[in-house]
């Protein structure tokens, strides 16, 4: 079988298949420079003197900058090509978390999340158009869930440990671990290899028509993105405040523990069912549990005077169980909404989506919660995810039954 330029034998397990296992490990080591300082930066900044608001714009700022890469990744590869495209990434992402054991103020973690959110955005859009052409269409679901892993894996060790370890062995440890992606540009090259290069095909197409034709292939892929944004700015809430809602440093790394954990291992069950069933039955679900686990933390971080440890802990599995499956089942949404060429294009408006909601998560429920506090913050999170209940019914699809195969 041949797809994007890519030869897929049926057969092949979607961990081995050729190109996979580079993308896998150039996926862990990107992210894991990624998740170790997404809720050490913001904890460096309120240990300098910054507030809430201080603390969540740093990761607004990261999230910003990768949105504004992630719209021009699929320009970036058709003219640069992959290796050098995601060469690039990986110094983007790694070089700054070294740089931030220069004596900076807050004004140089805002300034180094700018490179980071460049990097970032190369990051997310090629690994998930690269697991769209790497691998059998009908094996998608398994796919992204195996991809999901190779993302999860680190956020689940270095998410809840990154606080811990930086304020019990220093920040600087920290900083080092995140220079992680660059030992990743060692990986970059056997992904690129396995893809065709984008721009290899060209078309006179007129200018008007590209624009009529990227609009048609947008317009189906906004449901599946602002479910996802709802979602992932709960969880981006969450993973960026969790060491401030929460007073124990024990609790925070088991909350953090917990929510990373179930999120990985949920978003690749997922798979199986997407592949098995569609993702039409498990969609609307998933959006009633991420809005009854934000309330169930809301509630708990809530009640000051007593200690609601058992509630804050459910509710943190409750949202990374909807967080897991609903990154799968988005992604597979888009995939199944557009052709086979244009999987860099549904990458990017998916991604795009998960950026912009984890940016606006950590932005509006810090600002909100300088204001009035992180309780009464969470449920403005709740609201947005019940909000999206009725673009459910816009998605669902199974990726073998249309233009996505």
């Amino acid at each position: 079988m041949d797809f994007d330029g890519v030869n897929v034998r049926r057969g092949t397990a979607v961990w081995t298949a050729p190109g996979m296992p580079a993308l896998l490990g150039m996926t862990a080591l990107g992210f894991s420079g990624h998740a170790v300082l997404f809720p050490t930066v913001p904890l460096w900044v309120v240990d300098s003197g910054g507030d809430p608001a201080s603390a969540g714009a740093v990761n607004a700022v990261l999230m910003l900058c990768t949105v504004l890469m992630q719209l021009f990744v699929p320009l970036a590869l058709r003219r640069i090509g992959w290796n050098a495209t995601l060469t690039a990434g990986m110094i983007l992402l790694g070089l700054p978390s070294l740089l931030h054991l220069l004596p900076i103020h807050i004004g140089g973690a805002l300034a180094l999340a700018i490179p980071r959110g460049f990097g970032f955005g190369i990051l997310t859009v090629c690994g998930a158009a690269a697991v769209a052409s790497l691998v059998n269409p009908a094996r998608l679901g398994r796919a992204i869930g195996a991809y999901g892993l190779a993302i999860a894996g680190p956020h689940a060790l270095l998410l809840p440990v990154a606080p811990w370890l930086a304020q019990n062995a220093g920040f600087a440890l920290v900083f080092v671990i995140g220079a992680g992606p660059l030992i990743a540009v060692l990986f970059t090259r056997g992904v690129a290899r396995h893809l065709a290069r984008p721009g290899t095909r060209v078309r006179s197409t007129p200018r008007t028509v590209h624009s009529l034709q990227r609009a048609r292939a947008v317009r189906p892929l906004v449901p599946p993105m602002l479910i996802l944004l709802a979602v992932t700015a709960a969880g981006g809430a969450l993973l960026t405040f969790a060491p401030q809602m929460m007073p124990e440093p024990g609790l925070v790394f088991a909350g953090l523990l917990t929510f990373t954990v179930i999120a990985a291992v949920s978003r690749w069950l997922a798979g199986s069912f997407a592949d098995r069933y569609g993702t039409r039955p498990f969609v609307a679900p998933a959006i009633c549990v991420t809005a009854a686990g934000v309330l169930l933390i809301a509630w708990a971080i809530g009640q000051a005077e007593h200690s609601h440890s058992a509630a804050l802990i459910f509710g943190m599995a409750a949202v990374g169980v909807a967080y897991g499956a609903l990154q799968n089942f988005t992604l597979v949404d888009s995939f199944a909404a557009v052709g086979r060429d244009k999987h860099a294009t549904a990458s990017a408006v998916w991604n795009i989506g998960f950026d912009a909601g984890t940016g606006a998560g950590a932005m509006v429920i810090g600002a909100i919660a300088t204001q009035t506090g992180f309780s009464t913050a969470l449920l403005a999170a709740a609201v947005l995810s019940v909000l999206t209940l009725p673009l459910a019914a816009c998605v669902g699809r199974h990726y073998g039954q249309n233009g996505g195969t």
